[in-house]
């Protein structure tokens, strides 16, 4: 069966909790009380942020030509869990004309993009963010998920006219997945992981069977951005997320001892953030990096997310080589279904939910 089919089957079977609530952002002249966040509201995360002027606190930006690049990629997964790249191989043109379609799909009037509405048991199509439910507050988005083929909705959105963007998205995966083996490889080299530690990457190593999906963000420009949340504080339920983000600022990531630290954009560069299963593969050395997106007045902020996972069969757990009498592993299998189901219910305590109680010599005591 195709990847693209069992994706599609993975997430209708553990679909987040739906929410119906949307609003037309070019019609709201001050923020409403639905979308009005206070501290308390994300009250698990420091709200200090940082300016990140200190070169200590610079997000790491990493030349994917540059001989060094696997020690560097390294330094970035353990570290901060979220780095930049550049000669990433990704034409600027398609670059450009994923942003054009997507923008022209917010753009079109909201009864036309409720054509093509998330259904409540799925997780394709036009909607709010996933994890709204977990929070008491909406947020200053509006997202359109893409799960194999882009046709159905497409259709649509554009009954006359839907072959262009079917076509810059289909265009846009081939080469996200080929970029995503590219990275993952970099990013398990570092551990010394070879192709014949991981089987599953297939007889080419080339990680053929893998699972993606695309996820397009619209933040549009805000009437009191600090007091609204673009996208609430979490992680990735990936192996590893791809970020084409366009010359707004907005998406920032949480680094312990730092606080919140803005992820600039770079003309031509991609973001890389670590997911929740390659923290479980790596047995917890590259940790899953907790990210959100804030909003700005004036400028609308659009983006582009390639979600990469495992096949959906596969049961993602620790290395072996990872783990040694010293190095216990920390987390018991999931498969990505299992896991996306599991981050439905628990979100970002989803981790722990599938943590075994052996706690490895650098990290502290298991809870009950």
């Amino acid at each position: 069966m195709p990847s693209r089919v069992v994706l599609s089957d993975t997430f209708r079977s553990h679909p987040f909790h739906f929410q119906p609530n949307h609003l037309d952002f070019n019609s709201v002249k001050e923020l409403p009380d639905s979308h009005a966040w206070t501290p308390l509201d994300d009250h698990q995360f420091p709200c200090c942020d940082s300016d990140h002027r200190n070169g200590d606190e610079l997000v790491p930006v990493i030349d994917l030509h540059d001989p060094n690049a696997r020690e560097a990629v390294g330094y970035a997964c353990r570290k901060w869990g979220v780095f930049q790249v550049t000669n990433h191989g990704i034409d600027a043109g398609l670059l450009q004309g994923v942003e054009s379609a997507g923008k022209s799909l917010f753009s079109l009037p909201m009864q036309q993009k409720l054509k093509a509405a998330r259904s409540p048991d799925g997780v394709a199509g036009y909607g709010v963010a996933r994890i709204s439910s977990f929070f008491p507050k909406l947020m200053w988005s509006e997202g359109f998920t893409i799960v194999g083929s882009p046709r159905e909705h497409a259709r649509q959105l554009w009954p006359q006219d839907f072959i262009q963007f079917c076509d810059v998205i289909e265009e846009y995966k081939k080469a996200m997945q080929q970029l995503a083996a590219k990275l993952m490889w970099l990013m398990l080299g570092s551990l010394d992981i070879t192709e014949e530690d991981v089987k599953w990457a297939g007889p080419e190593s080339d990680f053929k069977g893998a699972s993606g999906a695309i996820q397009l963000n619209s933040y549009p420009a805000c009437p009191d951005p600090d007091r609204a949340m673009g996208l609430a504080a979490h992680t990735d339920s990936t192996l590893l997320t791809i970020l084409s983000q366009n010359n707004t600022s907005g998406l920032q990531a949480h680094r312990d001892g730092f606080g919140w630290v803005t992820v600039p954009p770079i003309p031509g560069a991609l973001v890389i953030n670590v997911g929740d299963l390659l923290h479980i593969l790596s047995n917890g050395l590259y940790p899953s990096v907790l990210h959100r997106a804030v909003v700005n007045r004036t400028r609308h902020r659009f983006s582009v997310a390639y979600l990469y996972g495992p096949p959906t069969n596969v049961e993602i757990s620790p290395l072996p080589k990872l783990v040694d009498s010293a190095h216990p592993p920390l987390y018991r299998p999931v498969t990505w279904t299992d896991y996306l189901g599991t981050k439905a219910k628990h979100f970002n305590k989803a981790l722990s939910s599938v943590r075994t109680c052996v706690p490895p010599p650098w990290i502290g005591r298991c809870k009950p």
